[in-house]
């Protein structure tokens, strides 16, 4: 466990050297509005789990549970199919070409999309994606291409493609000269946020976002402080494997990381989102990296308290416990309420 207070210092580097980078959206009623059309939409739970605040040693440890996500099985179901439901709002999705790379739930996201608003999804894996991934997939009549060795360089085979076929690229991701689509999708991610606060009995004293490129990580904190302003201390969870936002908090720009797979897989990404990391230089408190044991521990807890998922999707409650024996340094008590996103489920 490695751990970095964000300061003003910190801060003000980042949105001084991404000036030009919008920040995170906040208006969860248009995607909420869009959303709810879909006959699979419908509100997922907020549990209260006793085992699991026991476990962190806490009062209180709500789970926002995103399993059930519009039967895709995680929260990022309101991201690209929004902006493809927006593109057909717009009348510009029938007939399109979206393409993307995935790691794991995106592309689903991206495919269910296309499929139900009459478009085309091509999306890109690396080698080391498993082909029952693929398989899903293509059950939602995607098409796959395997690009690369790693997530970033399936990416560039995405990127490459839409030059090449003038499709339109979907990513969860922004660098330079790409937000538009990116700020659209992480505005998606603002709709689990809102039901949140409209379910959490009193606000959080904590909040414990895991994060990959972290656009969910900047969307919802975006939100908390919107409803909540600057009470809820929020702590964003990488995996040690992949620091990207931790070191680019830490050397005042964005940071193209390098390390071993990890087994948090959806969360292995070595590269900033631009937008999300402009939205966490401002929201976020702390920055918290986990070891893959860490990881471990904290899907192994969900399952015990029966909430299955992987590493990556226990990975904000594996951040909580990972801190069990420092928790003076986070402000962490036997009084604090703590909310934590469940992001998928098990593989």
């Amino acid at each position: 466990m490695r751990l970095l207070h964000k300061t003003h210092e910190h801060a003000n580097a980042i949105l001084t050297a991404l000036s030009d980078v919008p920040f995170p959206s906040t208006d969860a009623e248009r995607p909420k509005a869009l959303l709810t059309r879909c006959p699979a939409a419908a509100v997922t739970p907020l549990e209260d789990v006793p085992e699991l605040a026991r476990a962190a040693g806490v009062a209180k440890v709500y789970v926002k549970d995103e399993r059930s996500r519009m039967g895709l099985g995680s929260f990022k179901a309101l991201g690209a199919a929004y902006v493809i439901a927006r593109d057909a709002e717009d009348g510009r999705a029938k007939g399109r070409t979206y393409v993307t790379a995935s790691a794991g739930n995106h592309g689903l996201s991206v495919a269910a999309g296309a499929q139900a608003f009459g478009a085309r999804a091509v999306v890109y894996l690396a080698q080391t994606v498993p082909e029952s991934f693929a398989d899903r997939l293509r059950a939602f009549g995607a098409e796959v291409t395997r690009h690369g060795a790693i997530y970033e360089e399936a990416m560039a085979g995405a990127a490459q493609a839409a030059k090449d076929h003038d499709w339109a690229l979907l990513s969860d991701s922004s660098w330079p000269g790409y937000f538009d689509r990116p700020h659209t999708l992480m505005e998606g991610y603002l709709v689990l946020m809102q039901e949140a606060v409209a379910q959490m009995p009193a606000p959080p004293t904590h909040i414990f976002l895991q994060a990959g490129v972290g656009g969910l990580a900047a969307a919802c904190a975006a939100y908390a402080r919107l409803a909540w302003g600057e009470a809820p201390r929020i702590v964003i969870v990488e995996p040690e494997a992949a620091p990207a936002l931790f070191e680019s908090i830490k050397a005042g720009f964005a940071q193209v990381t390098e390390g071993p797979d990890s087994a948090m897989g959806r969360l292995d990404c070595k590269e900033p989102s631009l937008i999300a990391l402009k939205g966490l230089a401002r929201d976020a408190d702390d920055f918290l990296l986990i070891t893959e044991n860490e990881g471990a521990a904290g899907s192994d807890a969900c399952l015990g308290a029966g909430y299955a998922t992987t590493p990556s999707g226990g990975a904000g409650l594996a951040g909580l416990l990972a801190v069990r024996g420092h928790q003076q340094a986070l402000g962490l008590s036997a009084v604090s309420r703590v909310l934590v996103i469940l992001s998928e489920q098990a593989s």
